[in-house]
């Protein structure tokens, strides 16, 4: 059960920094009745990109921070966050399977280190889903509005899905060593 819950934090680590660096989180949608298509656009936290005939890709960061809208600030540090933590309880639930097998004559130290991994995966899977969640929720209502221009028009990217995928291996290994 250790094992497992260390192979699904540690791709759902994987995953978050993945999803954070992505620029997919917003893809242009083609909805008319147009076929051709010449340009994709990605918009991510980070950069906006264009892939011109699925030859050239132009990436862009984002010039200030100060410009930014306020939603993308915080999913900006709501994903840096998950990041950070999702290192320190990998690297907690690491020493805490090391030391499980060696720690006969202290297995409350060690159950309290694995149970600390599990509470930080659990937070980490929280703090994912909420900007993942928050976005995909926003493109899906802009997707349908009939107000915003076809053009404007956003479906869901990669980053998403990689994002969701984090969020339900992050909390089941959290749930893992919680139980443990």
């Amino acid at each position: 059960l250790q094992i497992t819950g260390l192979i699904f934090g540690g791709v759902g680590m994987v995953g978050t920094l993945a999803a954070t660096v992505m620029p997919q989180w917003r893809v242009s949608a083609y909805v008319d009745g147009n076929i051709v298509v010449f340009e994709t656009i990605w918009e991510g936290l980070w950069m906006d990109c264009i892939s011109q005939l699925g030859i050239r890709l132009q990436c862009k960061f984002y010039d200030s921070v100060l410009a930014l809208p306020p939603p993308l600030e915080a999913f900006r540090a709501l994903m840096c966050i998950a990041v950070v933590l999702s290192i320190i309880s990998f690297l907690m639930a690491i020493v805490g399977v090391k030391y499980t097998h060696r720690a006969k004559e202290d297995p409350q130290g060690v159950s309290i280190f694995i149970l600390a991994a599990g509470v930080a995966f659990l937070l980490t899977g929280i703090l994912i889903l909420i900007p993942v969640s928050w976005t995909g929720g926003s493109i899906i209502r802009d997707f349908y509005d009939p107000k915003v221009p076809m053009p404007l028009k956003r479906e869901l990217g990669a980053a998403l899905f990689v994002g969701w995928v984090s969020t339900a291996l992050l909390i089941a290994a959290g749930a893992m060593y919680c139980s443990f």
